[in-house]
């Protein structure tokens, strides 16, 4: 199995949980991939355990990649550490494929050199923004990372800590209250593509905001979204 090749134009091309296409998502291997391929980011989803540490999770349950019903956000990162992840063909015959943590995911865009883009999953406290922020600061990567959420608090409290922080904020539907609030909070725009129209792409960029599209995976819709001028493709298998 391998990408599927796309005339991207000036998009830059993200990974969508790691290259989910071909690995399982959101697991260290999925960032590798994406890691040895020609993506300009990796994109990842962060939770809080319940003893205080941040997992790589979509879910709250790991119930839809392992099979068990762990609510990551109610056990420890140990717990849900012990689950072994589902591989592409549903098999469970690689130890490897376990939850990351958020460091794991850090550390590997940082060898690889690839921008992170870090979806906000739950709905973090400011004493926990500041420390998800401070980890990454602690791994010297801070200054590459975009953080995105549909909590739009969650962005809120990034900037009132990190002001210069690249934010984007997550919508599937576009409507004209979501884009006055990100023009007036000058938050770029992560927007389910299928929301998009070339106006709506203008319009952002015309106020100076940065335009992400996900989760494009045919080569027709990422050559649409790539001439429409969209600054970021997320997907799972376009490359």
């Amino acid at each position: 199995m391998n990408t599927i090749k796309f005339d991207k134009k000036n998009a830059l091309v993200v990974a969508h949980r790691g290259l989910s296409g071909i690995e399982r998502e959101n697991t260290n291997a999925a960032f590798v991939a994406a890691g040895n391929r020609s993506y300009y980011g990796i994109e990842t989803d962060f939770r809080r355990t319940a003893d205080g540490k941040f997992i790589i999770s979509h879910d709250q349950s790991l119930k839809r990649v392992s099979g068990e019903d762990v609510d990551v956000e109610a056990v420890s990162l140990a717990v849900s550490q012990s689950v072994v992840l589902f591989d592409k063909d549903d098999t469970k015959d690689r130890a490897d494929l376990r939850p990351a943590t958020l460091e794991n995911y850090i550390s590997i865009c940082k060898k690889y050199e690839k921008h992170c883009v870090l979806e906000l999953k739950s709905t973090f406290t400011e004493e926990e923004t500041a420390a998800y922020i401070e980890i990454i600061r602690s791994l010297g990567y801070l200054e590459h990372v975009t953080f995105i959420s549909f909590i739009y608090e969650n962005l809120e409290k990034i900037r009132a800590i990190y002001p210069e922080a690249s934010v984007q904020f997550l919508f599937s539907e576009l409507t004209d209250e979501i884009a006055e609030k990100v023009k007036r909070d000058r938050f770029d725009v992560d927007a389910y593509f299928k929301t998009l129209t070339k106006e709506a792409v203008d319009d952002f960029h015309a106020a100076g905001l940065v335009v992400n599209c996900w989760t494009v995976d045919t080569a027709e819709d990422g050559e649409r979204m790539a001439e429409w001028g969209v600054d970021f493709i997320t997907s799972n298998i376009l490359e």
